[in-house]
């Protein structure tokens, strides 16, 4: 190991000189502490390392210790359940040990080194085996079966396998290729800046969804997607995040809590480990792997925890399983960036962000996709990520949100006005976009029905109509409107108040069906083309609004979805026996 001194600081950035052979990334020890650091800056033997612990009390002339390895991450049977710090140190160890504030220099491993797991061979000796080939299993969690994978770089025969309980630190197998012998341990180790490799990268066709109908329906996130959802204070961008963790058709969920206030991120770490799976009514940590990191501590292990989590999540979708990965908050992240940037005496760009902020935010969101891995059963998975902006002021067009829209493919904004009415979710329906919309039209053509796409399109033309409305009506009231504007403001009522708005607390309401929500949308709209033409009849909207069919519409989300079915058809028999009678009357 190099030696060096400690030569300049300022603040989590520490100059150190004499680190010859030092390269980019190599992780150092600093100090009588032995701080944990990383180089991002060489020149010559000296170099600039972000250190990801508090620097009180160090001093120039103090030791460095090169340990000649990138920051990397331990991946193996054990990471479910977990919830570490952004460095992958396990914070229910680190208190038992130090207490509720962790101690400076305590490096713990990140998974538990005395546990014995059953391992379960699916080769045999005297197999051939390539990169990427599933040769065990381990049951990790009730729900969830860790596969154990040759690495990226090995490719030969097994000479051993045997099944048995084992440490994340003893070896199960070995392969011999060509004169060497590599031993194959139920963990492995992987660079965090380092994305993990794939055979190839598929199209986004399919939705990731959700149960959240605006979600769902208007604003879709392809499985593999990236997804951007700013959240001004109090707009409900916790309980969002949390639906999306609960009923996301995703196999395993990585929470990322990225310089996130402590009484936030304190909700999210008491909360979690209490919540139930619907799907399987088992805890849902037992598929979730939560990194938090508040915004008291160190800024630099703020900058690499959005690392230590994709890269969790590269790990179990290279097994094959769908990942979502929730990042909250990018905006912290780059806060980070633009402290350690500011510190480094780099040439600032917009609003003091490092001019390389774009670029890092790109590939970060570059690293989820869903793809065939390497291997040869040529498995497919999946890696979603939802990146949360925090916007100073609710303003989008600052730095970190406007690089954010440029590299992610669906947003979904948050409006503090419609949570101060009570609508939730509060997702602006003007503003919010999916681009994966139109490619997954097949998909939603093929499993939901034919009509779908013409649907959304219908009800969002409806909703635009509404906002153009609205101002007329500021301005001479909604009496002083034609009948037939009234039937769009009707109709636009109907798709807010018993469409889009949705409770996250209510055991029905919480969780819609794809098909339930087209048969809600279906019936909400066949309504309003009934009042349309209707009026056109000589019907007046107040009359049509007063029909018992109308107030029906609303009773649907309540119902269960075994029933949805029979309700929607005893409405849609009462709309047209009711139009009926009402026409009837105006003939006469």
């Amino acid at each position: 190991m190099a030696e060096a001194i400690v030569s300049r600081i300022s603040g989590p950035v520490v100059a150190a000189k004499g680190l010859a052979g030092a390269q980019m990334f190599d992780v150092v020890r600093i100090g009588e502490l032995g701080l944990v650091g990383e180089i991002v800056r060489l020149e010559g033997k000296s170099a600039m390392i972000q250190v990801y612990e508090d620097t009180t009390g160090l001093k120039p002339g103090e030791k460095v210790i090169n340990t000649k390895r990138p920051l990397s991450m331990q991946l193996g049977p054990g990471l479910l359940k977990s919830i570490y710090d952004g460095i992958q140190r396990p914070l229910d160890i680190l208190r038992e040990q130090s207490g509720d504030f962790i101690s400076r220099g305590n490096i713990i491993p990140a998974l538990d080194q005395k546990k014995k797991w059953d391992f379960v061979p699916v080769k045999k000796k005297g197999d051939h085996v390539s990169p990427g080939e599933i040769i065990g299993e381990v049951q990790e969690t009730p729900i969830i079966k860790h596969k154990i994978m040759i690495p990226h770089n090995v490719n030969g025969e097994l000479t051993e396998i045997t099944e048995g309980k084992y440490t994340v630190d003893e070896n199960v197998a070995a392969v011999k290729t060509n004169s060497t012998t590599t031993d194959i341990g139920l963990s492995s180790w992987w660079t965090v800046r380092t994305p993990r490799p794939v055979a190839r990268k598929l199209p986004p066709e399919e939705p990731l969804l959700t149960g959240q109908r605006i979600l769902d329906t208007f604003f879709p996130i392809a499985k593999g997607g990236t997804a951007a959802i700013p959240g001004p204070f109090g707009s409900g961008k916790t309980v969002i995040q949390q639906q999306l963790a609960k009923w996301a058709d995703s196999d395993i969920i990585v929470y990322v809590g990225c310089g996130e206030r402590g009484n936030e991120m304190c909700e999210v770490l008491s909360t979690f480990p209490k919540l139930e799976d619907p799907k399987t009514k088992r805890p849902l940590m037992e598929r979730t792997i939560l990194v938090a990191n508040t915004s008291n501590m160190p800024v630099a292990a703020r900058e690499a925890s959005i690392y230590t989590g994709i890269t969790m999540g590269e790990y179990y979708r290279d097994m094959g399983y769908g990942v979502a990965l929730m990042a909250d908050s990018t905006s912290r992240w780059a806060e980070a960036l633009r402290e350690i940037s500011g510190r480094l005496e780099e040439m600032p760009g917009e609003e003091g962000y490092p001019a390389y902020l774009g670029r890092r935010l790109a590939e970060f969101y570059e690293r989820g996709g869903k793809a065939i891995t390497i291997s040869p059963d040529k498995r497919v998975g999946s890696l979603s990520i939802v990146g949360a902006v925090s916007p100073p002021g609710g303003d989008f067009s600052e730095p970190v949100s406007q690089n954010t829209l440029r590299v992610t493919r669906v947003f979904w904004a948050l409006d503090a006005s419609l949570a101060s009415r009570r609508h939730f979710p509060a997702i602006n329906w003007l503003t919010s976009y999916s681009l994966y919309a139109d490619e997954m039209s097949d998909w939603y053509k093929n499993n939901v029905s034919k009509e779908w796409t013409t649907q959304r399109i219908e009800a969002l033309e409806i909703l635009q109509k509404e906002a153009e409305l609205q101002e007329i009506v500021q301005l001479v009231g909604y009496d002083a409107l034609p009948e037939p504007e009234k039937g769009i403001l009707d109709t636009s009522r109907s798709i807010r108040e018993d469409y889009l708005q949705q409770s996250a607390y209510d055991a029905v309401d919480t969780y819609t069906s794809i098909k339930k929500q087209h048969i809600m949308l279906s019936v909400i709209l066949e309504f309003g083309r009934m009042e349309a033409d209707a009026i056109k009849k000589g019907i007046s909207s107040s009359k049509i609004s007063a029909l018992e069919a109308r107030k029906m519409l609303s009773k649907i989300k309540w119902t269960k979805e075994d029933q949805v079915e029979q309700l929607v058809s005893e409405i849609r028999t009462n709309m047209k026996q009711q139009f009926d009678n009402l026409l009837k009357e105006a003939s006469e």
